[in-house]
């Protein structure tokens, strides 16, 4: 019998984020006509935003960096089969140690990457002497839609509270108090967050429903459906994901 599969590996999902293939379209298209010729991805997980950047600015390299191995070979096979190998190199490892300046910066659902529980505002400080004169910063980070009830913060990660983050209109603060100006301000919507959440544990739940004996099944179940609770009963209509194109 096979082992289940690791909740949240994305292996059905193309981004490690509510981003639909519409948005991440015209992302691309915004970010590349500034013509990057350097792109670091901070948190890149398998990189497949800073992939598209590359293949619509033929003259761009990048960087992606990120702890998580699988995420590094998923990340080379696919720019392998995209003929960009040669552009981009995947680096497994945390990000202080792989900082370099760029000219477009990427740094989606990642702004924990310099580790020991940091907030927003210091991640986005520490970014700003990374982007090059006349760049720019993708920063996709989450903040509170609403004040959450305390139900609804009991339904969530055990130490979440409302300081966890902060409102859009906080968020977008803590980016000027850094140096930076927004471009653009969006979010994402609730069938993108619907399509991330179902993509995340899909391939998990389809193991569960072809190995409903397996001696894992009944701890695989318990992960996923824990999972499901904090998102169903926790954060969804509470916890927003916004875009902030950041120059």
């Amino acid at each position: 019998m096979t082992n289940p599969p690791s909740l949240g590996t994305g292996t059905k999902l193309d981004f490690h984020a509510p981003l639909s293939a519409e948005r991440a379209d015209r992302l691309t298209a915004d970010l590349a006509a500034a013509k990057p010729s350097t792109v670091l991805d901070l948190g890149c997980g398998w990189g497949r935003l800073l992939l598209r950047v590359l293949e619509a600015v033929p003259e761009a390299h990048g960087t992606g960096v990120d702890i998580h191995g699988p995420d590094m070979v998923r990340g080379r096979a696919d720019a392998t089969a995209r003929g960009l190998s040669d552009r981009v190199t995947f680096v497994e490892g945390r990000a202080e140690e792989h900082l370099g300046a760029a000219d477009l910066v990427l740094n989606v659902g990642a702004w924990h990457v310099f580790g020991a529980v940091p907030s927003t505002s210091q991640t986005l400080r520490a970014l700003r002497p990374l982007v090059n004169p006349g760049g720019r910063l993708l920063f996709a980070a989450e903040f509170w839609e609403r004040a959450p009830t305390a139900d609804e913060l009991a339904g969530m990660w055990p130490d979440t509270s409302v300081d966890s983050c902060t409102d859009l209109a906080g968020l977008v603060d803590q980016a000027t108090a850094a140096g930076f100006r927004p471009l653009r301000i969006e979010t994402a919507s609730q069938g993108e967050w619907e399509e991330f959440e179902s993509g995340y544990a899909a391939d998990v739940e389809e193991w569960l429903a072809a190995n409903p004996g397996h001696p894992e099944a009944e701890a695989t179940r318990a992960k996923v459906d824990r999972h499901r609770s904090y998102w169903l009963r926790g954060y969804r209509n509470v916890w927003g994901f916004a875009y902030l194109t950041l120059g």
